[in-house]
C-alpha cells in the first residue's frame, strides 16, 4: 500500500510519496537514521504535488483551519487533484500520513481518504520539513525563512486579539502597582516625618497621618515663621480649627533645631513628590474600580474591587481564576502555609488571601472556617458567571452577596437563608428587568410615518381631483350639461339591476320548490317504513 505525505508548510501545502516502505519495515530507528542524509532520504520520499498559497492572509487562514483540525476546500480540491481515484465500491490501495490526528479523522469523514498518525509518519514528515527547501525547485533560499516568520508574526497577532474591555491583564498590573505604592507612599511618608522631626518634633503627635502631615510639612516650612496668619491655611487643610491652633503654639514653644534654606527646600520637594504619590494612588485605585466594573462586575460586587483583583492576579487570569474549584479558591495566597502543613501533617490554613474581606472579619473565631468556605463557593459562581457570559451586569453579584449576609446571620442568630435556587430566580429576572428597560429606552417612531403616507395618499387623491376639475372647466361643460350625464348613467346602471332582482327572485322560487319536493318525498318514505312495519 503507497503512502502519501501531508506537509503544512508556511508557503503552501505539499504532497509526498514514501517509496520502499516494505523494505524498511517502517522501523522507526532506520528512518531516523536515513532522515540526516538527503541521499538516503531523497530515495525513500519524493515531492508528488505542491500547492502554493495565493497571498499572506490564505496562509494564514489555512493556517487557523489546520491548527483547529478543520479540513479547507482548498486543501480538498488539493488532495482529490493529487492523489489517485478511487473507484466506487473499492478499497483504496493508498493512505495519507498527517501530523495532526484530528485532521486526519476530518479528512476521513468528508473525502473517505483512509488517513494515519503514528510515530513512523511522524519522522517521516520530520525529514519532509528538515529537507523542504531541497525539494521545491523555485524556491529561493530565504523565502521559507520569510514566510514562516511573516506567517507567525501574523498567526500570533491573531491569537492574541480580543475583546480590549475586558483584558485583565491591566487588572493584574493594577493591582501589582497600588500594593507597591502603597509600600513606597508609607515609607516615603515615614522619611518625610523622619527628616522634618528634626526641625518641628512635636507635629508628629499632633498630626498622626501621613498625607497630612507631609502637607503640612509643605505648608510651614520654618516654624519660626509660622503666626496666626497662617490659621486659615491650616484650618484648610487639616479641617479643624483647634487642631490648627495647637500646632501654632507647639511651633511657638518647639524644642526642634534650625534648618538650612536649602535643607528646607529639600523636605519641600521631597514632601510634594509624597502628595504627588497619594495622589496618583487615589486615581489608580478609582481607575481599578471602573475595569474591576467592566472585566468582574459580580465579583466585585460580592468580595470588593480590591480583594477580586488580587484573587485575579494570583490565579493569573480570569478564566483560570474561573476554572479554580472553590477549595482552590479558598486557600489562594495560603500555598506555602498549606504545603508546610502538608509536610509537618499539621492543620491546613482555612483561608488565604479571602481573609482580607469583610466577611471573614465579622464572623466569630469559630465560624471563620464555615465562612470562608461558604465565601469561596460564592466568588467561584461570580468569577465563572463574569467569564463566560455576554452579558455583563452586577445583579448575580448582589444576590450573592445578599446570601453571605443572610449565612452571617444564620450564623449569629439561627435565621434561615433562602435558598440558591431562589436568589439565582430572582437575579435572572432582575438581569432581563434591566435588559427591557434598556430596549425601551431606545426611541422608535414607526406611526408617524405611516401616518404621512395616508396624508401623503389623501393629498394625491386631492390633487387628482383638482386636476379632473380644471379639465372640465378646460372642456367647457357647463353644469346642467353634467347633471344630464349623470342622470342617463344612473338609468343604466338601474335597468340591469333590475333584470338581476327578477333572476334572483326566479331562484329563491326554484330553491322552495326544490325545499318542498325534497319534504314530500321524505314523507312518502316515512309511510313505506311504517307499513313495512305493520306488516
Amino acid at each position: 500500500m503507497a503512502l502519501y505525505l501531508l506537509y503544512e508548510s508556511a508557503s503552501g501545502y505539499g504532497l509526498f510519496l514514501a517509496h520502499g516502505i516494505d523494505e524498511i519495515g517502517q522501523n522507526t530507528e532506520a528512518v531516523r537514521n536515513s532522515v540526516v542524509d538527503l541521499n538516503r532520504f531523497g530515495k525513500v520520499v519524493k515531492l508528488a504535488a505542491f500547492n502554493p498559497f495565493e497571498s499572506a492572509l490564505d496562509a494564514l487562514n489555512q493556517c487557523n483551519a489546520v491548527s483547529e483540525g478543520q479540513m479547507t476546500d482548498e486543501l480538498r480540491n488539493f488532495l482529490e487533484l493529487s492523489l489517485p481515484k478511487v473507484k466506487e465500491g473499492k478499497k483504496p490501495k493508498f493512505s495519507l500520513g498527517v501530523a495532526d490526528p484530528k485532521i486526519g479523522s476530518h479528512i476521513y469523514e468528508e473525502t473517505k481518504i483512509p488517513c494515519q498518525s503514528n510515530e513512523f509518519v511522524l519522522e517521516l514528515i520530520r525529514g519532509v520539513r528538515l529537507h523542504f527547501d531541497r525539494f521545491i525547485e523555485n524556491l529561493k533560499p530565504g523565502d521559507l525563512e520569510k514566510a514562516q516568520l511573516g506567517l507567525g508574526h501574523s498567526y500570533s497577532r491573531a491569537k492574541v486579539k480580543f475583546n480590549v474591555n475586558r483584558v485583565d491583564n491591566m487588572v493584574i498590573q493594577a493591582i501589582f502597582l497600588l500594593d507597591t505604592l502603597d509600600k513606597d507612599v508609607n515609607s516615603f511618608s515615614m522619611r518625610v516625618r523622619e527628616w522634618y522631626s528634626w526641625h518641628f518634633p512635636e507635629l508628629v503627635k499632633i498630626v498622626p497621618d501621613n498625607h497630612l502631615y507631609a502637607k503640612l510639612a509643605k505648608y510651614i516650612e520654618d516654624k519660626s515663621e509660622l503666626s496666626e496668619d497662617k490659621l486659615t491655611g491650616l484650618v484648610d487643610i487639616l479641617g479643624d480649627e483647634d487642631k490648627a491652633k495647637e500646632v501654632i503654639e507647639a511651633a511657638k514653644a518647639s524644642m526642634g533645631q534650625d534648618l538650612s534654606p536649602i535643607d528646607l527646600i529639600n523636605v519641600k520637594m521631597f514632601a510634594q513628590r509624597v502628595m504627588d504619590l497619594a495622589e496618583y494612588r487615589k486615581k489608580l485605585y478609582d481607575y481599578l474600580v471602573v475595569k474591576m466594573s467592566d472585566i468582574a462586575p459580580n465579583l466585585a460586587a460580592l468580595i470588593g474591587e480590591v480583594v477580586g483583583a488580587r484573587l485575579i492576579s494570583h490565579a493569573g487570569s480570569l478564566t483560570n481564576l474561573a476554572k479554580c474549584p472553590s477549595s482552590t479558591l479558598q486557600i489562594l495566597g495560603a500555598e506555602k502555609a498549606l504545603f508546610r502543613a502538608l509536610k509537618t501533617k499539621g492543620n491546613t490554613p482555612k483561608y488565604g488571601l479571602i481573609f482580607h474581606s469583610s466577611f471573614i472579619g465579622r464572623a466569630s473565631a469559630k465560624n471563620k472556617g464555615r465562612m470562608a468556605r461558604y465565601l469561596a463557593n460564592k466568588c467561584s459562581i461570580a468569577s465563572r458567571i463574569d467569564c463566560f457570559s455576554e452579558k455583563s451586569t452586577t445583579s448575580f453579584g448582589e444576590k450573592l452577596r445578599e446570601q453571605v449576609e443572610e449565612r452571617l446571620d444564620f450564623y449569629d442568630k439561627g435565621v434561615a437563608p433562602r435558598k440558591n435556587i431562589e436568589m439565582m430566580k430572582a437575579a435572572m429576572e432582575n438581569a432581563s428587568n434591566q435588559d427591557t428597560e434598556m430596549n425601551t429606552e431606545k426611541p422608535s417612531e414607526p406611526m408617524p410615518k405611516k401616518s404621512k403616507k395616508k396624508k401623503s395618499k389623501g393629498d394625491k387623491d386631492g390633487a387628482t381631483a383638482e386636476e379632473d376639475k380644471e379639465n372640465d372647466v378646460a372642456n367647457g361643460e357647463s353644469k346642467s350639461e353634467k347633471k344630464k350625464k349623470k342622470r342617463s348613467l344612473d338609468e343604466r346602471l338601474e335597468e340591469p339591476n333590475e333584470n338581476g332582482d327578477e333572476t334572483e327572485k326566479k331562484k329563491k322560487k326554484k330553491k322552495s320548490k326544490d325545499v318542498e319536493m325534497e319534504d314530500v318525498s321524505e314523507g312518502k318514505k316515512k309511510k313505506k317504513k311504517k307499513s313495512s312495519g305493520k306488516d
